[in-house]
């Protein structure tokens, strides 16, 4: 799955960052979105773009075609 399947309000951990350039994919990584984080999907702008995500202790807008790099895994609940 990846983040910009996410609903709002979904708790995930990213497992990797799929970008098909390595300057992408570092950019990414340098906003905290390596495997192993934990973040969550705060909220969609009007149409979708920019997806706000909380990780690391702050607030980041995440573009819909950069969020479809990241795979993630959603928080099971018992």
């Amino acid at each position: 799955m990846t983040l910009n399947d996410c609903p709002p309000g979904t708790l995930c951990t990213v497992i990797d960052v799929l970008a098909p350039k390595d300057g992408h994919r570092h950019r990414l990584m340098e906003l905290g979105l390596v495997p192993g984080t934990d973040l969550r999907v705060v909220r969609r702008a009007p149409f979708g773009d920019p997806l706000v995500i909380h990780v690391r202790g702050v607030q980041l807008g995440i573009r819909r075609k950069d969020a479809r790099f990241i795979q993630v895994e959603t928080e099971r609940r018992p």
